[in-house]
């Protein structure tokens, strides 16, 4: 059975987003494109998520940056919250998503990402961060440890 991909789809990896990150297909809406770009954190492919950020919002050091984030950071989980937008007609798409990282401690970054089609692919423009979502009590804590919130993080 192949190995399930990183983006939480629940689908595997290698038809979901290994075609993107092998440069087989362009992802096809912004939320495929979040999602994939996930992958590459999880993957370590700096090459996609350079070729993936907007060029007109690519930073000098970007490429220096990107090596230290995937050095000393685990990605855990992603939940992708709403997606406006962003769908193949469409030339700009916002997803929502929260992620679950450990750098080398249990984090979580919760993001509102905004995406722009060019040229017919879509790109990573830019992001605002949020504040942590936290679940009620008797709900299952977002790192994943499967306690209910009120037993690990409150």
């Amino acid at each position: 059975m192949s190995q399930l991909c990183p983006c939480g789809s629940a689908t595997p990896y290698s038809v979901c987003c290994e075609p993107y990150l092998s440069g087989q297909a362009a992802a096809p809406t912004a939320e495929a494109l979040m999602r994939s770009r996930y992958t590459a954190f999880c993957k370590g492919n700096l090459d996609y998520l350079v070729a993936t950020h907007h060029p007109d919002r690519r930073q000098v050091d970007e490429r220096l940056s990107l090596h230290q984030t995937l050095n000393e950071t685990s990605w855990v989980s992603l939940t992708v919250i709403s997606t406006q937008k962003g769908q193949p007609q469409d030339t700009t798409g916002q997803v929502e998503f929260m992620a679950v990282y450990r750098a080398p401690e249990l984090g979580q970054l919760h993001e509102r990402s905004r995406f722009v089609k060019a040229n017919g692919r879509w790109f990573y423009f830019d992001g605002k961060r949020l504040p942590p979502l936290l679940p009620k009590r008797n709900q299952p804590c977002w790192c994943g440890s499967g306690k209910k919130f009120k037993q690990c993080h409150a």
